[in-house]
């Protein structure tokens, strides 16, 4: 009987494990967050006042995160040139918890079974 209960249980779940790992791909990572929109993307990721030199503006929409992994794996984000996507990836890097796009970006860390 135990058997049988445990082959529903792993039906169950794996299902909710293809649906998590489907909106992971499609979540959203804006950058930078709302909360400082007006700022603007220094080489390093760090933050800046709009306008300073050598940074990069917000991009016009939140990058999904399918876009985001293969960026993080060596690709490059839509719409971006090598240092603007330089700059991007190593704003999203430095992403903490109660930035917008933390949750996202943080899905895409954890490892796929």
């Amino acid at each position: 009987m135990l058997g049988a209960a445990g082959a529903t249980a792993v039906l169950s779940i794996r299902p909710a494990l293809a649906q998590s790992a489907g909106s992971v791909l499609t979540c959203e990572i804006p950058v930078p967050d709302p909360g400082r929109a007006g700022s603007y993307i220094a080489p390093d990721g760090r933050l800046v006042p709009a306008r300073t030199k050598g940074a990069f503006p917000p991009v016009a929409r939140p990058f999904k995160g399918e876009e985001v992994r293969r960026a993080l794996q060596g690709g490059q984000l839509p719409g971006t040139d090598w240092n603007s996507n330089r700059a991007y990836v190593n704003y999203i890097r430095r992403l903490q918890r109660g930035q917008g796009g933390f949750t996202c970006f943080a899905s895409l860390q954890m490892p796929r079974g």
